[in-house]
């Protein structure tokens, strides 16, 4: 399974992350331990959803869905 998944920084929770894995336990470990240049500095992170794939293109197609203009709305007012 290939996994989008969101983020939620603790401290600072303005601060999200949008993200794609097919280990999503690692992944946020990694997160939580500072691992990854972006959340490093926001950390504890805390997952706020995710969606799981069977196709690794899907899950590319819906993590770039997510981060464009019109994905950034559809979290704003469904997820976030």
């Amino acid at each position: 399974m290939i996994y989008v998944y969101l983020i939620q920084s603790h401290t600072s929770p303005d601060q999200r992350y949008i993200g794609l894995t097919t280990d999503l336990k690692r992944r946020l470990a990694e997160h939580n331990a500072g691992k990854s240049h972006f959340t490093s500095r926001f950390v504890p992170w805390h997952l706020v959803t995710y969606v799981a794939f069977s196709d690794h293109a899907r899950a590319t197609a819906f993590e770039r869905y997510l981060k464009s203009g019109s994905g950034h709305a559809f979290l704003r007012k469904h997820l976030w």
